[in-house]
């Protein structure tokens, strides 16, 4: 059963782009409460992924109370209350897409709360928009009902796989990234902390997801609420220098 209470997000993007000095970068854009609703395209569709959604336009969400918006705090919820028949469509919920693509760039995710409990399957992707799996897909947050932890993987086209040994605070599940091998599991990796996904993750006041993107590497992020926030992913300053944020939780 869905649990009402927890079936909702609260999410802060801010994407830095143009690296200046080393690892430092440049604040482009800040997508918080309200401004989100511009900068998103809310995908209509079957779910690609054959699951049993039934994914609203933005103004039907809106209008269900699916999407809102507290201060500067954007929430996001699937239906919870419906009773769904067994040959009838999915629950209502929505799958978004940013309007602007990045390429070498640093993305923060300040998430309070995810949606937790069986039915559920919260994620944050960064992906190719139409060519699939050329391009590649980088699962930042992805987990379905309460099962942790989260992984963290990369989805390719064949010929691209990791090496055993990297400097990583995560345990490597996989190492071929193929989408035809592994059942598509790709190259993932376990973040070890328990309070980086589910239950947990709500239990600690949310946190902070970050991904460092370059053409050498993808590097991941994760902290907790309570632990010692590097004060330029805190606070959103004008500029990050990843430099500063120890020990990625993955590298890819």
């Amino acid at each position: 059963m869905m649990k009402d209470a927890f079936a909702l997000l609260t999410l802060f993007a801010y994407l830095y782009i143009r690296p200046t000095l080393a690892a430092t970068y440049g604040l482009t854009d800040s997508w918080t409460g309200s401004a989100f609703f511009s900068e998103f395209t809310w995908e209509n569709i079957p779910d690609p992924t054959n699951g049993r959604v039934n994914y609203l336009d933005q103004a039907t969400s809106r209008s269900l109370g699916l999407a809102t918006v507290d201060g500067e705090d954007l929430i996001l919820r699937s239906d919870h209350t419906t009773v769904l028949t067994p040959g009838g469509a999915g629950r209502n919920s929505f799958r978004i897409r940013s309007n602007k693509v990045f390429t070498t760039h640093v993305a923060v995710f300040n998430i309070k709360h995810m949606p937790e409990g069986c039915g559920t399957w919260p994620a944050v992707w960064e992906v190719t928009k139409n060519t699939w799996p050329d391009g590649g897909e980088i699962d930042i947050l992805e987990g379905v009902n309460d099962q942790g932890p989260n992984v963290v993987s990369l989805h390719t086209s064949p010929g691209c796989t990791m090496p055993a040994n990297r400097f990583e605070l995560g345990e490597d599940a996989t190492f071929d990234c193929n989408i035809f091998a592994n059942s598509n599991s790709g190259c993932g990796t376990r973040v070890t902390d328990p309070r980086g996904y589910g239950p947990e993750f709500n239990a600690n006041g949310g946190g902070w997801y970050a991904i460092e993107r370059t053409p050498a590497f993808i590097k991941v992020w994760f902290w907790s609420n309570s632990d010692l926030v590097p004060n330029d992913v805190r606070n959103s300053g004008i500029t990050v220098n990843t430099d500063g944020w120890g020990t990625p939780s993955s590298v890819k």
